[in-house]
């Protein structure tokens, strides 16, 4: 029983700093201890063991803990790729060392044994294609390629060269700075994948996310099924209910057939919920990029249509501020007239103020759902109306 409230609370407490590590900023959370431990999370934890480095080696001792972190987050390279490969090499070792021994069962075949192996195997090809495959480099032989495929808005994108690669940036592009490379339609960097996200990748990282996504819940179901058939195949119900009296319900029943679980079965159930919960944030972030693909915006674009409206909303509250300015000294004055008694400045109505001009997001890129989802699949530079213009 003491394992069983192990694992709640385990459960509790993770599910509780991941909505505060990835929520904590959301309004609802404002004011509240999942936006402290968001806080906590994201700066004060770093803080605090900078620290703790620096008290226990020194000075020497923090600056090369900096060296490491600069060169691991701001520098290419292939920890992060060892990572994954790492961590589905690994979780798929134990499904197989653990359950594969109870293949075939009762809800379950023997062909999920290959099976497992080729989605498995899908999912490391999908990972290959978006790590080494180009993002869609800018460079002088194909920037004129585009800049005919991405126009200028003049909003969020006007025409300036780059100071590092010394080329005219076209629309939607961005220096990388750890790639050291202007990258068309740029989204992000991607640690994972040590590359970027860009125009020529965009579909394979979709893909990946989704795959990767069906994998872990494939996986959840192939346990379950596990289970299912273990608990059909060794008869518990039926001694449950036969041998221990214990009521043929689901609340009879649930309490007992989980211990026998978590007693038994106790790796399965692991993986399960690891399983579940890689899918949940796989899907949580799958879903905002499919959002982003839909109305054909970048990660990048979303940060530089916030910083606009923004700046817009400050901008027009100026205007605002400063038209009634004027208008209350036009008032005070008289606007040329004879100045007004103290007793009818007091019961004259303030000047009406100017209504804030709407700040709208005029995203000249969106070009419809269908439209946007085969800009997608097929990027504009890959088209042969701009891969081979036409000679004026």
């Amino acid at each position: 029983m003491a394992t069983q409230w192990v694992l709640v609370a385990h459960g509790l407490i993770t599910l509780l700093v991941v909505v505060s590590f990835l929520c904590g900023q959301w309004p609802i959370f404002q004011g509240t201890f999942v936006e402290r431990i968001h806080h906590f999370l994201t700066f004060g934890a770093y803080d605090y063991f900078l620290r703790f480095v620096a008290l226990i080696f020194g000075s020497r001792g923090r600056d090369c803990f900096l060296t490491v972190e600069h060169y691991c987050c701001e520098r290419p390279n292939p920890i992060l790729q060892l990572g994954y490969l790492a961590i589905i090499g690994m979780t798929y070792f134990i499904i197989a060392k653990s359950s594969f021994r109870y293949i075939p069962g009762h809800y379950i075949g023997e062909v999920h044994r290959y099976f497992s192996m080729v989605a498995v195997g899908v999912g490391v090809v999908l990972f290959l294609l978006t790590s080494f495959s180009d993002p869609g480099t800018v460079t002088a032989e194909n920037v004129s390629q585009y800049l005919a495929a991405y126009p200028y808005d003049n909003i969020i994108y006007a025409e300036k060269e780059c100071s590092t690669c010394k080329i005219t940036k076209p629309a939607r592009s961005k220096h990388c700075s750890i790639c050291d490379r202007c990258v068309a339609r740029f989204d992000h960097h991607c640690g994972w994948m040590n590359n970027c996200i860009g125009e020529k990748n965009t579909r394979y990282f979709i893909a990946f996310l989704l795959w990767h996504i069906l994998i872990c819940l494939y996986g959840a179901i192939f346990l379950g099924l596990i289970l299912a058939s273990q608990l059909k195949e060794r008869n518990v119900i039926y001694i449950l209910t036969v041998y221990y009296g214990i009521e043929n319900s689901f609340s009879g029943l649930f309490p007992h057939v989980v211990q026998w679980f978590l007693g038994s079965y106790n790796t399965q159930i692991l993986l399960t919920v690891f399983l579940v919960v890689v899918a949940m944030l796989l899907a949580g972030f799958f879903g905002y990029h499919v959002h982003l693909c839909l109305t054909n915006t970048t990660t990048n674009e979303t940060f530089k249509w916030q910083d606009y409206i923004s700046w817009k909303k400050k901008l027009n509250e100026a205007k605002a501020s400063a038209a009634t300015l004027k208008a209350s000294i036009h008032a005070v004055n008289g606007g040329g007239k004879s100045p007004l008694s103290k007793w009818k400045l007091c019961c004259r109505r303030a000047p009406p103020q100017q209504s804030e001009e709407e700040v709208i997001k005029n995203n000249v890129y969106d070009q419809g759902v269908v439209s946007n989802i085969y800009e997608i699949l097929v990027p504009l530079s890959e088209r042969r109306s701009l891969s081979h213009p036409k000679s004026s």
